[in-house]
């Protein structure tokens, strides 16, 4: 165990994916402001639809939420350069995760992937060469790491491709329908948008992202397999860049090659004056029970995580229970319809509401399809409708879904006060009707 975790290996990889990640991370930060996605999710909206549990996490005020982009962007400069780099990585990685917790308008799973190797970023060694820490401290200076931190991050990563595999193992992925689906609105793309539209791209794009999730890891991790994959790789992401218009997902995902290459090969095509480390000294440290503690904890949780959605009832496809967290990569497309209804204790009558004056354009189409959000808005409807002098109010939704190319469907029983529930983290929501049979298929 001592030998396979803390003989030291060279480092190379780790601080050239430092210098990478910190760039990203950064275009990140002050994209976000260039892009309006700051103005859209988080200045625009009159409140946002945070991780039930975190209500306490709000956007600043006025115009501090670029401010604090700004700064997040800045601490992503600090990382790459690898100066005060704990530091500015914790506050990058507390930062971060305020803004993934405080919404879920714009969901994607690379942002909760960002959130997870920021923080464990914290705790690696990653700024003891080509570094201005590295130049300022000798005792901090090193060319090799303990080879656990290379464990680590390849398992992080193992564990989000492979769940991305075994997720689109459902029907509306093995007949490329949901593909298919998607391709619909990129038609009007320059040049490539007519090929989108092909039923053999389709078909492509549905076994291709399967093997691909499946098996690139293991492709890397094989010396005779590992350029191959490593072209393949490029090919896939730009396409998913291009393509998808995913941010800084790809490009981040084509730096992890920097776990699997040789620090050889890295070494003479990025540090030629960087001396290889070869000594493979074992040095096992004194908070060894800790390390192991943690990071095993840490793990049983990324593995089951994505496995707890078959202990709720019905299919996540419609319930969304169990869908966040849980590397669901776009699995399915969603659209629905909402109509509100209000009543004061004492009313004979519910009354219509006008639920949009409350919300963005983003959060409006996101709301609809979404039950936690539903909840969530039926908690801030009463908020403020009491806030205004009402007493006892209750809400009720009237939701109607519409998964991949099945028809709309009743999504929440009209006739249950959503207000007065209370949320269930662990056990299935009974206000959500049953997923009729063959929902997310033509019929």
């Amino acid at each position: 165990m001592n030998r396979f975790l803390f003989k030291h290996i060279d480092n190379t990889g780790l601080v050239l994916w430092r210098v990478v990640f910190g760039a990203l991370i950064a275009i990140e930060g002050f994209g976000a402001i260039a892009s309006g996605w700051v103005r859209r999710t988080l200045v625009e909206p009159k409140f946002t639809f945070n991780f039930i549990g975190f209500e306490f996490l709000q956007p600043l005020p006025g115009d501090l939420m670029y401010w604090y982009f700004a700064l997040m962007g800045t601490f992503g400069v600090l990382v790459m350069l690898g100066y005060k780099y704990r530091f500015g990585m914790f506050c990058y990685a507390l930062m971060w995760s305020c803004v993934y917790l405080m919404q879920k308008s714009s969901y994607n799973n690379h942002y909760y992937l960002m959130m997870l190797l920021c923080w464990l970023m914290v705790f690696l060694p990653a700024n003891r060469w080509f570094s201005i820490d590295a130049r300022q401290s000798s005792e901090l200076k090193s060319p090799s790491m303990p080879r656990w931190v290379l464990l680590v991050l390849i398992l992080q990563v193992w564990i989000v491709y492979t769940y991305g595999s075994i997720a689109k193992w459902y029907p509306g992925w093995f007949d490329a329908s949901v593909p298919a689906l998607f391709m619909k609105s990129k038609s009007d793309y320059w040049l490539v948008g007519g090929l989108l539209q092909e039923n053999w791209v389709h078909w492509c794009i549905a076994y291709v992202g399967i093997l691909f999730d499946l098996l690139i890891v293991p492709l890397l991790l094989w010396k005779r397999t590992r350029l191959a994959a490593f072209i393949v790789s490029i090919f896939f992401h730009l396409f998913n860049s291009i393509i998808f218009q995913i941010g800084i997902f790809p490009y981040m995902s084509m730096a992890f090659a920097f776990f699997f290459f040789s620090s050889e090969i890295l070494q003479k095509r990025f540090l030629p004056k960087k001396k290889l480390y070869t000594k493979g000294e074992i040095i096992v440290p004194n908070y060894k029970p800790a390390l192991l503690t943690i990071f095993s904890v840490y793990f049983i949780i990324q593995i089951g995580l994505p496995l707890r959605h078959w202990f709720f009832k019905d299919d996540v496809l419609w319930t969304e229970e169990g869908h966040r967290l849980s590397w669901r990569m776009m699995l399915r497309s969603k659209a629905g319809s909402l109509t509100v209804w209000i009543k004061e204790k004492g009313d004979t009558e519910k009354k219509r509401y006008n639920y949009n004056l409350l919300l963005s354009k983003k959060q409006q189409r996101a709301v609809k399809s979404k039950p936690d959000m539903l909840w969530q808005l039926a908690q801030r409807i009463k908020q403020i409708e009491e806030k205004n002098g009402k007493k006892d109010v209750e809400v009720y939704m009237d939701s109607y879904i519409r998964v991949n190319t099945g028809i709309y469907n009743q999504l929440t029983n009209p006739e249950i006060d959503l207000a007065a529930q209370p949320w269930q983290h662990f056990k299935h929501t009974d206000w959500i009707l049953p997923s009729p049979e063959g929902f997310a298929r033509k019929k």
